[in-house]
């Protein structure tokens, strides 16, 4: 099994950097001092950035998000407050994000529409142990609704409109969370499945999500 954390140090200053970012979910904050998001990334030298709150690049031209923008998804998604929690995260990306979720005791059922991250990313969580994450290749923009329905629904890009098939694949007390681009500006959403929303502010825009399955990577 691959370590969760290679640097301790490094890893309580970024807790204290997201802390004065407005992340001040406990759980949350101590998923992302044990998970090295270092081991999310495959180019050699940027792991030396992993506790840095910056972007950093992998395949299939994709981003891992700066932890800041990472930490607000999680804590909006509220998981705290729940004793289970089933989530559909959409982008699944290098994986950081969704171990996260899996670190905060969630059953997590993550999508991308390029294979090569997702089966990078099941090998990552084989490395962390983390059991409690499926990954699917696929269209996440029209969910995984055999799997679900889902307590959270977490898109790590932007739309423009949250698809009604997503909603749709919402639990009666499921909150969705997504990046919403609006004309002049990007929002975080907080969609209850009873339609009530609530607009948050985002510390970084997010790259937009893309419809479709890849078909060469």
């Amino acid at each position: 099994m691959a370590e969760l954390i290679a640097d301790p140090f490094r890893a309580a200053r970024l807790v204290l950097h997201l802390r004065q970012e407005g992340i001040t979910d406990d759980g949350v904050l101590k998923a992302m001092e044990t998970i090295d998001r270092g081991a999310f990334v495959d180019t050699p030298g940027l792991e030396k950035l992993a506790f840095e709150d910056c972007v950093l690049p992998i395949p299939c031209g994709q981003i891992v998000p700066r932890p800041a923008v990472t930490g607000q998804l999680l804590q909006a998604l509220q998981i705290k407050q729940m004793r289970e929690a089933r989530i559909l995260l959409i982008g699944v990306g290098s994986g950081y994000t969704a171990a996260l979720a899996a670190q905060l005791g969630a059953d997590v059922f993550a999508m991308d529409r390029f294979r090569r991250l997702c089966d990078a990313a099941r090998r990552r969580m084989l490395d962390l142990g983390l059991g409690n994450v499926a990954v699917r290749h696929g269209d996440g923009l029209t969910g995984w609704p055999e799997r679900g329905p889902y307590d959270r629904i977490l898109l790590t890009g932007a739309v423009d409109e949250v698809p009604d098939v997503l909603l749709q694949q919402l639990a009666k007390d499921g909150v969705l969370i997504a990046p919403l681009q609006t004309a002049d500006s990007q929002v975080l959403l907080r969609m209850s499945a009873d339609g009530t929303q609530q607009r948050l502010a985002i510390a970084h825009p997010l790259p937009a999500l893309v419809e479709g399955r890849s078909r060469a990577l």
